[in-house]
């Protein structure tokens, strides 16, 4: 017999009813609540002021809920049938980097999209990477987005502070405030050096810049098998993977966002941004890429680029009769280089090229994820390849780490070649010889940075929305620029440009929606005058003509001469694809006019005073930019601080410094691990504890490495560990002497034969108790493996 029900197991008649409503609602569909928008007195909904405002609240008179109805709930939607929109926008990569623009590089995605819509070959960026991120999401010109170079190099006047003002809003939060879900993956670059902290403020991050979902990072690059990454606001973990990269890993993020939001939410559009780190170095790809291309340059870049144009006129990417622009006189002859030069070299352009294969890859397994979502009919996908020209950064023979070449160490050719088989790998930090930047900007002379040629500012842009643009529609020969891809998306969503946004007046947007020429390719050209400056390069375009000046190569420390002393040079691109022949001798009067228009231009959008100064403005206080550390000398830190970058964190460079950590280990345990460390494998300094011996190691650019270690054990309990370090002086870079304290005892010392001059890394950080990215320290490694096993409560760190 089963046992009499308790009291307390007997159900209550208003338990009963509940559970009964429940079934009911459950087994029932439901009528969808009613929605309204706020419309006009014409009755349409005003877009024009965003956020849209909300209709007034109603009051009611009844006593009773049941005897009222609620009003429609207000919510801002979408125009019927916005499409969804992904902008894609690869990083270092020119004219000629994909298959369809005649490259040797194969690169199906792009090819395919641009098969199936319409592809661009007079697509201009502004030739550098910040400036090009903010001017495609805005639609206004670079220094109108106060970055007139990259973020890293502000300075304190208009138009180049890095700071973007709130009356150019992105096009992400004018979608966002009408309806769309928005998300943003991969490289940031946008955010002022300063704001990147915790301390913010935020309004320059992603999710104040009109992206629902960040996954990614802040700086110019990363270590790809490393990468110091957020999600939101939140610094990322690294798997223990061996295999991972972060460009699968941010294309597996873009692809869950993307099928959870249409899940959830099937008939709200969204707006992705996918803006890999590739091809930007370092070249980091795994080796089964690399393979793939064995063999594939050993012609040279001199024949290659010959074989690219060839390409280029049989696919009519180009006209016929287009010649070589003549490479750069710093730039060697292929026949000239040595054994040695062309095996590191044709390796450096494997390396690259199965970088761009991959990336082009992943970017195709975001393609087919739309396919398969079932919506790619009314999905317009944009790929952008290349923020600018293909980079030239790496000089003359490339480098292993790239952090070399901001310190001012000239690596060789002997030294390199003992990293062939790993180049490409986690050991190496790699670029390549700007041989083959000026190759992959074929048939261009010039490279990334040149804002004053193609080379520099010409890259491959497609472009597939099966709804709006025919299909095979072909080549588009319109003049066009990054800052025409917000307009387009306006327009394709059925939205106008706001006049106000979060409450501040809008400037009006710069570009022009290319929507007129997406199923007319001999549309007449719409955006006539556009101008280029870059640290002094700067050229004009107007109806077919093109004004420049040549004022510094990337790999040059200086300008060629003074600002007011340049040479001009003119070319009408109409019939001189290639700008071979330069017409400033024979029309002097067109060229005083564009020079003019130049400057008219440059007024009006904040160009002036052109800043040609490049390496200077690497040091906040020269150039007038914000130090958040301004000029303290001291900065007391503790345990869980982690991710400070440079530029929120104290200058320890070419100067003495003391290390000050309280520790406490528990009872039973041998101490291990980092104390505070700052930068990774290819450059910085880390004091640390490994089986109990206390340590100091000064990493120099993953070439050379000292330690100064203590002589005896720590025991558990409190101590205080602390080091000096005496800086010889006579100049930054010089070396110094490193002593070792533990409770006041001095446990050890020894030298330290040479410091970096001016970085430790792009993107690694400093850290108190873990090593984030890669290690300083490889026996003691980075991530979870590096974190401290007792307590850090102050550490301070003192310069002098």
């Amino acid at each position: 017999m089963p046992e009499k029900a308790s009291e307390g197991d007997k159900m209550s008649p208003l338990f009963i009813a509940a559970l009964i409503l429940i079934l009911a609602y459950s087994c029932n569909p439901q009528k969808p609540v009613e929605t309204v928008t706020a419309p006009t007195a014409g009755g349409e909904l005003d877009r024009t002021v965003l956020p849209i405002k909300a209709p007034e609240l109603p009051t009611y008179t009844e006593l009773d809920i049941r005897d009222a109805k609620a009003p429609p709930r207000f919510e801002v939607k979408a125009p019927k049938d916005a499409p969804n929109v992904i902008l894609v926008l690869v990083d270092d990569l020119g004219f000629s980097g994909t298959s369809t623009f005649g490259g040797p590089v194969s690169t199906p995605t792009f090819d395919r999209v641009a098969n199936d819509g319409i592809y661009y070959n007079n697509f201009h960026t502004t030739a550098v990477c910040s400036p090009t991120r903010t001017a495609i999401k805005s639609g206004r010109n670079h220094h109108v987005n106060n970055m007139a170079f990259i973020t890293e190099m502000a300075t304190g006047f208009p138009g180049g502070t890095g700071e973007i003002p709130q009356n150019v809003a992105p096009v992400a939060e004018m979608l966002r405030l009408n309806g769309y879900s928005t998300g943003a993956f991969g490289k940031w670059h946008e955010t002022a050096t300063w704001e990147t902290s915790v301390s913010g403020p935020m309004d320059r991050w992603p999710h104040r810049q009109g992206f629902d979902k960040f996954y990614g990072f802040f700086g110019g690059e990363t270590n790809q098998w490393a990468p110091f990454v957020y999600d939101g606001t939140h610094v990322v973990e690294l798997p223990e993977d061996p295999n991972y990269h972060f460009m699968n890993d941010m294309t597996n993020q873009a692809i869950a966002w993307m099928k959870y939001q249409k899940a959830l939410t099937p008939d709200k559009p969204y707006f992705m941004y996918f803006a890999p780190g590739a091809t930007h170095a370092p070249h980091h790809v795994p080796k089964q890429y690399i393979e793939k291309w064995k063999g594939k340059f050993d012609q040279g870049w001199d024949a290659m680029r010959q074989q690219i144009l060839d390409r280029q006129i049989a696919k009519g990417i180009v006209p016929k009769g287009t010649k070589l622009a003549p490479k750069p006189d710093a730039i060697q002859s292929w026949d000239s280089l040595t054994p040695d030069q062309k095996k590191l070299f044709t390796r450096q352009a494997e390396t690259f090229a199965g970088f761009l294969d991959m990336t082009d890859h992943e970017i195709g397994r975001l393609v087919n994820a739309v396919e398969e979502s079932g919506q790619a009919d009314n999905t317009m996908i944009i790929l952008v390849y290349g923020d600018n020209g293909t980079s030239a950064e790496g000089g003359a023979n490339g480098m292993y780490s790239e952090m070399t070449y901001f310190n001012g160490v000239q690596e060789t050719v002997p030294d390199m070649l003992k990293k062939y088989d790993k180049w490409g790998s986690p050991e190496t930090y790699p670029h390549m010889a700007a041989g083959w930047a000026v190759m992959f900007d074929a048939p261009y002379q010039w490279t990334k940075q040149m804002g004053s040629d193609f080379g520099g500012t010409k890259v491959g842009m497609a472009m597939r929305w099966p709804k709006g643009i025919k299909a095979n529609g072909g080549l588009r020969t319109q003049f066009s620029h990054v800052i025409d891809i917000a307009p387009t998306i306006l327009e394709a969503a059925g939205l106008p440009e706001p006049k106000i946004v979060n409450g501040v007046t809008q400037r009006p947007m710069d570009g022009t929606s290319l929507i007129y020429s997406f199923n007319d390719g001999t549309a007449k050209e719409r955006h006539t005058t556009q101008y280029f400056e870059i640290t002094g390069n700067r050229a004009i375009y107007h109806d077919g003509w093109y004004a420049r000046t040549i004022h510094r190569a990337p790999w040059e420390s200086k300008p060629r001469r003074d600002l007011k002393d340049d040479i001009w040079e003119l070319y009408e691109v109409a019939n001189d694809f290639s700008l071979t022949n330069n017409l400033a001798e024979k029309n002097p009067e067109k060229l005083k006019e564009m020079q003019a228009l130049f400057m008219k231009e440059a007024e009006k959008n904040h160009a002036l005073p052109i800043d040609d100064r490049v390496f200077e403005r690497l040091i906040a206080g020269n150039v007038g930019r914000p130090d958040i550390m301004g000029g303290r000398t001291s900065l007391t830190l503790a345990e869980g601080m982690m991710g400070m970058s440079e530029n929120v964190f104290i200058n320890i460079k070419n100067r003495p410094i003391t290390l000050t950590a309280d520790v406490e280990i528990p009872a039973g345990k041998i101490a291990n691990g980092i104390l505070i460390a700052q930068g990774g494998r290819f450059g910085g300094w880390a004091l640390y504890v490994k089986d109990g011996i206390a340590a100091y190691d000064y990493n120099y650019l993953g070439l050379q490495r000292f330690t100064v270690a203590s002589s005896a054990k720590l025991t558990p309990g409190k101590h205080t560990i602390k080091f000096d370090f005496a800086y010889d002086g006579g100049g930054p870079g010089k070396g110094g002497k490193g002593i070792l304290y533990i409770d006041s005892k001095l446990v050890g010392e020894g030298r330290i034969e040479r410091t970096q001059v001016s970085v430790f890394s792009a993107d690694e950080t400093a850290d108190v108790g873990i090593d984030l990215a890669t290690p300083v320290v490889e026996r003691i490694g980075a991530e979870a493996r590096s974190k401290f096993n007792g307590r850090i409560p102050k550490l301070i760190v003192e310069v002098k």
